[in-house]
């Protein structure tokens, strides 16, 4: 359990991203040279852990059980299983976190000047923000902010903060290999460049919206 610099009563859990993503991202990978994962085997990978740490963080995405992984892999088989596989070691039982906010004591102070994230190799905000494409429709978007909020019309707002979803530019990064593929698998579009062009189209109707003359239809 951490806590982070300058916090006094926040608590920081530390994700095993390698445990995490064996099921967010290799459970079902022919290619993988554990495939197949069992409960079995998991539990045994995470109980070999003993004595090494008060907590193993296993966090993934929601959408990881019957979107990411579809139910035929066999992922909700596997999920059923794994508490019975892990509970057969007396050392080990399951927390949710503010059970385990409660149950340790912080063990040391962490200080994280730069944001982070699960995606990609980089581990930064470069899924979102890394070419002209990102930085160009961030731009636009938040530049349209005060005159958005300044019509008080609450469907433009709520139009607005739709396309400031995320989702919209992490479908527009260009990176290549595996981050590329994780992307690709993702989106809708056809391309980064359709992605794009898309998300700009709707943002131009919306700005003419914006300042269209009271009366005018838009």
């Amino acid at each position: 359990m951490y806590r982070p610099k300058g916090a006094k009563k926040i608590r920081l859990l530390l994700k095993n991203y390698t445990l995490s993503d064996d099921v967010a991202f290799r459970f079902s990978s022919r290619d993988w040279h554990d495939w197949p994962l069992t409960a079995e085997k998991y539990a045994a990978w995470i109980t070999s852990l003993d004595g090494s740490a008060d907590l193993i963080n296993l966090f993934m995405d929601y959408e990881t059980f019957g979107e990411h992984q579809w139910a035929d892999t066999g992922i909700f088989d596997f999920m059923r299983q794994l508490p019975t596989e892990i509970s057969k070691h007396p050392a080990f039982t399951f927390k949710t976190v503010s059970e385990a906010a409660k149950a340790y004591p912080v063990a040391d102070e962490i200080d994280m000047p730069e944001l982070t994230s699960w995606a990609d190799i980089e581990r930064d905000l470069s899924a979102w923000m890394s070419n002209p494409m990102q930085f160009s429709a961030l731009d636009t978007l938040y530049r349209l902010e005060e005159p958005v909020k300044k019509t008080q019309n609450t469907e433009l707002l709520e139009a607005w903060r739709r396309l400031t979803v995320s989702d919209h530019f992490y479908y527009m990064c260009t990176k290549w290999f595996a981050d590329g593929d994780v992307h690709k698998y993702f989106s809708p579009n056809e391309s980064p460049y359709e992605a794009y062009k898309h998300f700009m189209m709707v943002l131009h109707d919306l700005t003419g919206r914006v300042y269209a003359k009271p009366g005018k239809n838009s």
